[in-house]
């Protein structure tokens, strides 16, 4: 449909119009004779270029030289009525066809109207122009109706151009939340199992090369990660993410209550739940500077709880991103310090 309106295309649509300008100047060597007729023919090709040159203003939408060229083939169109008489309107089809699509509605019925009934009532030396209203108005109802289609046309291509801004930008969140998510949990604990072999090197270098493996095993696991985010494949597990959270919060020094089993969480949630995991261990090793930390699973919530400094609820770009996961689920987050100190994710659904 687009390529219909635009280009050479539309141009011959509107070149199809000057069919009209011609059966007139048939009407005028019909009704008139020697000078008025040369006069009558002069006035229809005068309306003929008047036309064109509005197509053209149209077409770069110069509204005020459009209406400024309509305005002239109106005049010219009653100039012709001595020599056409009722084929006269043959041209006010053309003027009513290009005026009416950018008109108010009650006022394109008016003039339309008037024009087809000025064909029939006034006493052509032919008799009635009923055919010249036929056309008039079979003329008008065609162009409207793809003036309509053009609108319709364009109100369709901003639509689709918009849903794909909301796609575009809706992607780009989806990666950032995923990237946050993925890399913030590998790369806090590269960063805890890397400190704790410059710390055993000298010491234990067996311990710290098993620590720095694990590193090497994180540091691929993030990279997997990073592929999985941008092509929009996670494979995120409860189970899976209670064991990396075991082993993370084991580097941290941090004693872990986690369960051993997810069998009581459904399989609808089971990878929200991990989510949840996730980032409630990640923000344990990061910010909390706990000693003890518990994971409590239900069949509709899990618990992330700590015995660190606590804090404020505000909320990060993780929590943000977990609360959006959350909600797109029809579950609730809360997250906020406890008394006398510690901190507590909640996710129910």
């Amino acid at each position: 449909m687009q390529r219909w309106v635009r280009g050479w295309r539309l141009r011959l649509l509107d070149a199809g119009l000057l069919v009209y300008p011609g059966v007139t100047v048939a009407g005028v060597l019909q009704h008139s004779d020697g000078a008025a007729a040369v006069a009558g023919c002069v006035v229809v090709g005068a309306f003929a270029v008047a036309y064109l040159l509005a197509a053209a203003a149209a077409d770069r939408r110069a509204t005020r030289l459009f209406w400024l060229l309509v305005g002239a083939c109106a005049a010219l169109f009653a100039l012709a009525i001595p020599f056409a008489n009722a084929d006269a309107f043959f041209l006010a089809a053309v003027v009513l066809s290009v005026a009416v699509p950018r008109l108010p509605r009650r006022v394109a019925l008016v003039l339309v109207a008037a024009a087809a009934i000025a064909a029939v009532v006034v006493p052509w030396p032919g008799g009635p122009g009923w055919t010249q209203a036929v056309a008039l108005v079979f003329t008008v109802l065609m162009v409207a109706a793809f003036a309509e289609a053009i609108r319709a046309n364009t109100a369709l291509v901003e639509a689709r151009a918009e849903v794909a801004r909301l796609a575009s930008e809706a992607e780009r969140m989806r990666i950032a939340r995923d990237l946050h998510d993925l890399l913030g949990h590998s790369l806090t604990a590269i960063t805890v199992k890397s400190t704790l072999a410059r710390r055993l090197v000298s010491a234990e270098a067996a311990r710290a090369s098993e620590e720095m493996a694990a590193v090497e095993t994180l540091a691929r696991q993030a990279l997997t990660d990073v592929r999985a985010a941008v092509s929009g494949y996670r494979d995120v597990t409860l189970a899976g993410e209670l064991a990396r959270g075991r082993e993370l919060l084991r580097a941290c020094g941090v004693a872990a209550d986690l369960p051993t089993a997810v069998d009581v969480v459904g399989p609808a949630h089971q990878e929200l739940f991990g989510w949840v995991v996730r980032e409630g261990l990640t923000n344990v090793a990061r910010h909390a500077r706990a000693t003890r930390c518990a994971v409590t699973l239900s069949e509709s919530t899990v618990e992330v709880v700590d015995d660190g400094v606590g804090g404020t609820a505000t909320g990060g770009s993780g929590l943000d991103g977990l609360r959006e996961r959350v909600t797109a689920a029809g579950g609730y987050l809360s997250a906020g310090p406890l008394r006398p100190r510690g901190w507590r994710l909640q996710v129910t659904v």
